[in-house]
């Protein structure tokens, strides 16, 4: 691995910086100060600062790095969209929102979609004019994404869809879905779903948010009820949902900016060990450098990932290890803040005691969720024991 940047990387490290430096200012005082009160991270202000942030980036060209020029984007190579992840993490600001649209939808569409498709949904996407949530899982089908159940019958040039989703991710804010539907009921169920694009705000579309133990309702049930979808929505072939799905489930990554995130997590538990008068404990001390150490583990896991990216392949079992561990990793780390803060671990935001505004306290019962979501630990574990390490199946 060659962890050394070219001269055009540095000079768009520069450009990013010099960027950073004058409209960081334009954040709220709240974004830098854990101590000030802040907007509900699932509420109408929250969202609407980050579409105004996002729009910030768009017009700066930060929005779309890996989209092709011709749809809009910036044309980037792999080490000019890390560059950009560094140094977003390291001046700790926001990212783009929309990030189901532009990491997921808008790729999809690039592949498999029509020309009228793209040109109707790709820039409003990048703009952040219209949001864009998944409509994938089920009650029945969450790993097992082939189980989908949602019906689509077909009615002319209409499919009334009639079915619920479940988790749908800012699904109370977004305008678009994606959404695998079961088309051909009599079919091998890998082979029966078609993969279409809906208008949250069609008649017979509900969307009903989850309250979560944060308190916060991030996640959303959508309930379709004979709602007619567009042929022209449709997206790949009929009955070929499944695989433009898994397509773009490959659009997933986790990139360097969630390691330098880690590192930031650390550096702040540290400040917050001193601060609590808890930094010359041995065993605090001892806990701190295993984090800091297994997070390097997972950072440099993921620059293995990307040398082979920049050797033209695809990335190999180090994403499968990285995403596994890097959840465990995340629980692990606000396990250990809560035990930092003893009796004040029971503080949460709305109480002038909390640490912090009870930013720890929420990550804590958040993590709770890194382990079952895009995969349980389980799953991951089987995946890596069976494709890394040759074991047989149970």
């Amino acid at each position: 691995m060659d962890f050394s940047y070219s001269e055009k990387e540095e000079a768009f490290r520069q450009e990013i910086r010099d960027w950073l430096a004058v409209h960081s200012r334009d954040l709220p005082k709240w974004w830098f100060d854990p101590k000030l009160k802040r907007p509900d991270t699932d509420s109408r202000e929250y969202h609407d600062f980050g579409v105004w942030w996002h729009k910030k980036l768009y017009d700066a060209g930060f929005v779309g790095l890996n989209w092709p020029k011709e749809y809009g984007g910036r044309g980037a190579t792999l080490l000019e969209q890390v560059v950009f992840s560094e140094e977003m993490a390291k001046a700790r600001v926001p990212g783009i929102t929309n990030t189901i649209g532009i990491g997921w939808c808008g790729p999809t569409i690039m592949t498999y979609g029509t020309e009228e498709q793209k040109k109707r949904f790709l820039q409003p996407i990048l703009k952040a004019d219209e949001i864009w949530c998944q409509g994938f899982s089920e009650p029945e089908a969450g790993s097992d994404l082939a189980n989908c159940q949602t019906k689509g019958v077909q009615d002319g040039d209409h499919w009334v869809v009639t079915g619920q989703k479940v988790w749908t991710s800012g699904g109370h804010f977004s305008d678009w879905a994606i959404l695998l539907v079961r088309t051909e009921p009599e079919a091998p169920k890998h082979r029966g779903l078609t993969f279409f694009l809906l208008d949250m705000h069609a008649p017979g579309v509900t969307v009903r948010p989850l309250r979560q133990m944060t308190g916060g309702s991030e996640f959303n049930e959508t309930f379709m009820d004979g709602v007619r979808v567009h042929k022209s929505m449709m997206v790949g072939e009929r009955g070929r949902g499944f695989y433009v799905a898994m397509g773009t489930l490959e659009f997933e990554r986790s990139g360097i900016g969630a390691a330098i995130g880690r590192e930031n997590t650390v550096e702040d538990m540290i400040e917050m060990a001193k601060a609590m008068g808890k930094n010359k404990d041995p065993l605090v001390r001892q806990k701190m450098a295993q984090l800091f150490i297994e997070g390097n583990v997972i950072k440099y896991t993921g620059l293995r990932a990307l040398s082979r990216q920049l050797h033209g392949m695809t990335p190999g079992s180090e994403s499968g290890v990285m995403s596994y561990f890097g959840m465990e990793w995340n629980q692990r780390a606000n396990d250990f803040a809560m035990q930092i803060q003893g009796p004040y671990a029971r503080l949460m935001r709305d109480s002038s005691y909390a640490i912090d505004d009870g930013r720890w306290q929420y990550s804590f019962l958040r993590s709770r969720g890194n382990t079952i979501e895009t995969g349980t630990s389980e799953i991951k574990r089987n995946v890596i024991a069976q494709r890394i390490l040759g074991l047989p199946r149970e």
